[in-house]
Parts: C-alpha cells; sequence; structure tokens
C-alpha cells in the first residue's frame, strides 16, 4: 500500500470543506478546554463528534508501534486516523495560542459574564445529552445520580498537597488527560485538586531549568498511558452499557456546573507568580440589578445558540 493511499485509508475529512468544519470544531474544543471548569471533551459531545474522537486516539496502539519499529510507514498510516487527528488537534492547538490571553482577559475583567456564557453552554449540553436517554427510572436515574454526586463532589475539593515522586507525576498526567476528555470535568481543575497545576506548569514555563524536563517527560507518559488506556474503557462502557453510561456523563456535566455558577463569594485565596489563584469560593445568589440582566441575557443566548448548533450538526449527520 502507498503511503498516499494508507493516509486516506483511515476515517477523516475527504476535502477543503469537511476539514475547515473539523478544524472549527477543534477551535471550539480548545477554548473550552483554556477555561477552568469546562472540559473540552463536552464540546464535543454537542458538535457530534465525541465517538470519533475516541476512535481516533484508540487508532494510535501498540501495533501501531511495532509497525513504525520496523520502518512499515505506509501499514501505521492505515491503522491511525492520522487526518481526523491532525486537523482536530490543529484546531484546538490554535485555540490554546490565541485565545488564552483573550480568555484569562475576560474571566479577569469580565467574570460574570463569562462564566454565564459558559453556564449556558453546559445547561444546553445536559439538555442535548439527556434527549438521548429514553427514560430515567430505575438504572439511569441511579447512574444519573451517581455522576451528578461526583462532579459535585469533585469541584468543591480542596487542592491538596502531594508528593513530587516520579509515579505521582505520571498518575497526575494520566488523570488531567482523562478529564480533558470526559465531558463535564476539566484536566487543569483536576491538576489544581492533585497540587500539581503549578508544579507541571511551572516545568512548562522553563524546561531548561534543572529537574524541568524529566517533569515534562513524566507528565507526557502519564498523558499517553491515560488517554490511551482510558478511551478504550470509556468506548467499551458506550457499546456495552450504552444509556447508563450517557446517563452518568449527564449527571457529570450537571453536577459540574456549580463550578461555573458565575456568581461566587472567594474564601481563600493564594499569590502564585504574581497572580492571585482562588482555593476556596462559595456560590451565592446574584442582585438584581442591570448586570445580573446582561448575564441572564448572555446565559440564554448561549444556551439557544448551542441548541441551535447541536442541530445543525444533527441534520448534517
Amino acid at each position: 500500500m502507498k503511503l498516499k493511499e494508507a493516509f486516506f485509508h483511515t476515517p477523516g475529512p475527504t476535502n477543503l470543506k469537511e476539514a475547515g468544519i473539523l478544524y472549527f470544531k477543534g477551535m471550539l474544543m480548545g477554548a473550552a478546554d483554556i477555561v477552568p471548569g469546562v472540559s473540552g471533551g463536552t464540546v464535543a459531545l454537542i458538535v457530534g463528534i465525541y465517538t470519533s474522537l475516541l476512535e481516533a486516539i484508540q487508532s494510535v496502539d501498540f501495533a501501531t508501534i511495532k509497525r513504525l519499529a520496523r520502518f512499515d510507514l505506509a501499514g501505521a498510516l492505515a491503522g491511525v486516523h492520522l487526518r481526523f487527528l491532525l486537523i482536530l488537534l490543529s484546531g484546538i492547538a490554535t485555540s490554546l495560542i490565541t485565545l488564552a490571553h483573550l480568555m484569562n482577559w475576560l474571566l479577569g475583567h469580565h467574570a460574570i459574564f463569562t462564566w454565564s456564557a459558559f453556564f449556558g453552554l453546559i445547561a444546553a449540553s445536559t439538555v442535548i445529552l439527556g434527549r438521548k436517554i429514553p427514560h430515567w427510572l430505575g438504572g439511569n436515574g441511579i447512574a444519573f445520580a451517581v455522576g451528578f454526586v461526583a462532579a459535585w463532589v469533585i469541584v468543591g475539593l480542596i487542592p491538596v498537597q502531594t508528593p513530587e515522586t516520579w509515579w505521582f507525576i505520571i498518575l497526575s498526567g494520566a488523570i488531567g488527560i482523562c478529564a480533558m476528555i470526559l465531558p463535564g470535568i476539566s484536566g487543569a481543575f483536576l491538576l489544581l485538586i492533585l497540587g500539581k497545576y503549578v508544579y507541571v506548569t511551572g516545568a512548562l514555563r522553563d524546561p531548561l531549568a534543572p529537574g524541568s524536563l524529566a517533569v515534562i517527560l513524566l507528565f507526557t507518559l502519564g498523558m499517553v498511558l491515560g488517554i490511551t488506556g482510558f478511551s478504550r474503557v470509556l468506548t467499551w462502557l458506550l457499546h456495552r452499557w450504552h444509556l447508563l453510561t450517557l446517563a452518568f456523563l449527564t449527571g457529570l456535566m450537571t453536577g459540574s456546573m456549580r463550578k461555573i455558577w458565575p456568581w461566587k463569594e472567594a474564601l481563600e485565596t493564594v499569590e502564585i507568580r504574581g497572580k492571585v489563584h482562588v482555593l476556596t469560593e462559595a456560590n451565592i445568589l446574584p442582585q438584581v440589578d442591570s448586570q445580573f440582566y446582561v448575564a441572564l441575557g448572555i446565559m440564554l443566548v448561549s444556551l439557544f445558540a448551542t441548541l441551535y448548533l447541536e442541530g445543525l450538526v444533527k441534520d448534517e449527520n
């Protein structure tokens, strides 16, 4: 099999229009991943590429590594969903690079309005996913409740002190990347809870510092092990217990809304590298004023725009 034939053998865009659409979906995922408490996996569900994403991740397996070790490039290309992954990751990277400063500015200067937009997005996501479940009695209701409680508790945890040993860095990488493809839970937020957000980002900021490269390599190893293993588990659950898994994911997203409630009061903060980070906070009721009505309007626009976008994706499929 020739390289070009192998490259187009696996699922992925076949023309510029399809590539552009997938690239834009990647940008939406990247924009969501920038915000603490929002998962790119949620966006993947909304835009209809969640199953394709899991399958693409699984296509990179041990057999691929063996083919590359034998210099069988065509064989490796024929098994990996490379077109899908390259275009999607390019879109994600574009958002991470270009929108990071904008999102930080919005959260710093217009936090209530920004959180309102994401609250509407997650609310619409729970509606979209919940509509796929025909009945909520019995096991589906229990799965939803378990997911809801798990997310509610996780997003309310206080960051803890954890070891800086090699095995815990690998574990942190695995947990962080798994959360990024799990709807409702933010990988960055879990790293903060695990006490490794500052540690890992510090290594990334100064990769040439003593010990930084080892941290980056160990964390990357954890990411690879985590995403390749967890994507298989999640796909198996979706095939074996489809409705129960969807109900659990719906509960996760609903419970995570505790984190993105727009109106908050900081209870405990810490300054890291000149920037104040909130350790604990409490959700409060808003004052009914002009700011409240603007935030409510943004929330509703975000909600209905997300539902409209999901409708367009459904029509395309």
